[in-house]
């Protein structure tokens, strides 16, 4: 396949490109400034604890996402609050057969599309000021997916994979189609676990009910996950929120498989790790609060559930996120071990 991973020079997008590339996949990585270079010179590396060498993909590098000419599939490894400026250019490359898999944690701005009942094609104005990607993007080129892996950037070209594998893939109507078939073929052929699910909308609930709780907690706080869960008040709180994120996901339709108590033991028995919210606190960068947790408020007030503990978690978190971005990332914070 041809294959244009946009962010690929970054951690999950990085992690996919190598290993697609040497899978046999024709791969494009769009990328930026020393990263680019690096990736033009030496290719992309990925370290990984079972091999005792990198493993090198010599993958086609680009820095602009209109250099790329008539993918198969458009993997989007950016963040939510990345895709507004560049989904214009987006959507110039995407053709009538061309897969988009877009690749961001919280609840995605193409979450209403194809989804039956009384909210099909609401905008989640959280993610998506005004629809901009809904407008741009035919929501027949998406395929949904929820990340799993946990990856980091070690150096410009250098992806360090910690642990995980799992890409769980669905198409938004839920029917399991050849194209849906054939790209959950290729991400195993590339050592991937990429199951076709009927209902991927609770599998991003499941990964986003962790996610929309210990990792605002974590940057208030700067607890580790097993810190968090083991603390009577916080592991309080994070049920409090989840609870309040089950009643507004089941007024949607989903369904979990898994219970709150779980959920949180789960993310106890991940250690003394730091969430990824709290590593770009620490490194100053922005925080996916609004995809994380404000697209849950919005979707609690369509929903008429009150989400008083969201709230007050959301209001802080914003605050501290915005006083960092303002000081342009040189407040002193305090360090944490893990990674």
């Amino acid at each position: 396949m041809k294959i244009c991973v946009i962010g690929g020079g970054g951690a999950i997008g990085g992690y996919l490109a190598v290993m697609l590339a040497r899978a046999g996949n024709e791969v494009t990585v769009v990328a930026r400034g020393a990263t680019l270079a690096a990736i033009q010179e030496r290719g992309l590396a990925l370290i990984m604890d079972d091999q005792p060498e990198p493993l090198i993909a010599q993958v086609n590098a680009v820095e602009k996402i209109t250099d790329v000419q008539n993918p198969d599939l458009v993997i989007l490894a950016v963040k939510a609050h990345q895709v507004e400026p560049i989904v214009d250019d987006l959507a110039k490359i995407m053709g009538p057969n061309t897969i988009l898999i877009p690749m961001q944690n919280g609840i995605p701005w193409w979450y209403f599309q194809k989804l039956a009942g009384p909210f099909q094609d609401h905008s989640v104005e959280t993610v998506d000021a005004g629809g901009k990607a809904k407008k741009a993007i035919n929501p027949d080129n998406i395929i949904g997916c929820v990340v799993y892996p946990a990856t980091f950037t070690q150096a410009p070209g250098v992806i360090r994979h910690v642990e995980g594998n799992r890409f769980p893939i669905g198409e938004l109507d839920g029917q399991v189609t050849e194209r849906i078939q054939a790209v959950s073929e290729a991400m195993v052929a590339a050592g991937f676990k990429s199951p076709v699910l009927e209902d991927i909308r609770s599998e991003i609930w499941l990964k986003l009910w962790g996610n929309m709780t210990f990792n605002p907690i974590s940057s208030l706080t700067h607890g580790t996950l097993e810190g968090i869960c083991q603390y009577p008040l916080t592991r309080e709180l994070a049920r409090s929120m989840m609870t309040e994120a089950q009643t507004i996901a089941e007024k949607l339709g989903v369904t979990f498989r898994v219970d709150i108590e779980r959920r949180i033991a789960g993310a106890e028995k991940v250690g003394k790790h730091k969430t990824s919210m709290l590593q770009d606190l620490e490194a100053g960068r922005s925080l996916e609060v609004d995809a994380l947790l404000g697209s849950v408020i919005e979707l609690g007030k369509i929903t008429d559930t009150p989400t008083p503990c969201l709230n007050s978690v959301y209001a802080l978190t914003k605050y501290l996120d915005e006083n960092v971005q303002a000081s342009k990332g040189s407040l002193s914070l305090p360090s944490v071990s893990g990674y």
